[in-house]
């Protein structure tokens, strides 16, 4: 029996290349998004019965409910919910509105929340799989996105929490976390008057491309692992914030700034 997911975020980036792999492994796909002429790409590739779509604003509640409510109608059942709808920002602390921290969290961590409480009974009745997207600033905080690591933090404590209270129900609960990757999450991030920066500060031809990452992802979504750390600066981070965080705070300064300016 075809498997059917639920990918939040699927217009662009990351949730594009899910949506993708998904159908072209033979899956039946729920995916979401605010702007859903973004979904043009569906339309002209794949059968219409294979797929759904849902205008989706995963920071209101009603919507990520009406989001797992259309899928139960269109396939009458979920076996994977991956929460990856999300956003950044890029801007230092005393000079960023506190609106500007409110929506990257009600996005990146309540957005998860809603969607994962709404299809939980769904997933117990097929042992499925729900699966944050979550970064490596929710290992380490990272500065210029303190709200950004704020809600990957909490994202990652939730599904732990999650986790454990599932451990003996068949649900698996897992967390992947992608370093940087070529998509418009940057252009998107937002900046300390909440309004999106427009631009990347990286080279994002230099970046693990968004299928690579894509494919990783979902081979990790398959084995059922308990986290997944991608590109060797992040385990890097990761693992030198676990041993040594002092000389990581210094690293990662000298890496987000120049001449005490913040570039990255």
């Amino acid at each position: 029996m075809h498997k059917v997911a639920i990918v939040t975020g699927g217009s662009d980036g990351i949730g594009k290349a899910l949506v993708e792999i998904l159908l072209n492994e033979g899956a039946f796909v729920v995916t979401c998004g605010r702007n859903i002429e973004k979904f043009d790409f569906l339309h002209k590739h794949y059968e219409e019965h294979t797929y759904h779509i849902e205008k989706v604003d995963v920071s209101i509640e009603s919507d990520c409910k009406r989001l797992i409510e259309a899928a139960i109608s269109k396939f009458q059942k979920i076996d994977i919910l991956i929460n990856n709808a999300g956003i950044s920002m890029r801007a230092e602390v005393l000079d960023t509105q506190t609106e500007t921290l409110k929506k990257v969290m009600n996005i990146n961590f309540w957005g998860a929340v809603y969607c994962s409480k709404y299809a939980l009974p769904h997933l117990l009745k097929t042992k499925g799989i729900i699966a944050g997207i979550s970064s490596i600033a929710g290992y380490r905080g990272l500065p210029g996105r303190s709200g950004y690591s704020a809600s990957k933090f909490a994202l990652q404590g939730w599904l732990e929490s999650l986790r454990t209270e599932l451990l003996h129900t068949g649900v698996h609960v897992m967390w992947v976390s992608p370093g940087f990757t070529a998509s418009s999450i940057r252009q998107h991030a937002l900046n300390a008057d909440t309004q999106p920066q427009g631009e990347t500060p990286l080279d994002e031809s230099s970046l693990m491309s968004a299928p690579e990452c894509a494919g990783y992802i979902l081979q990790a979504v398959d084995q059922r692992k308990r986290t997944l750390v991608l590109t060797f600066n992040g385990k890097r981070t990761v693992w030198l914030n676990k041993l040594f965080p002092s000389l990581t705070d210094r690293l990662v300064h000298k890496f987000f700034y120049h001449k005490g300016k913040l570039i990255k």
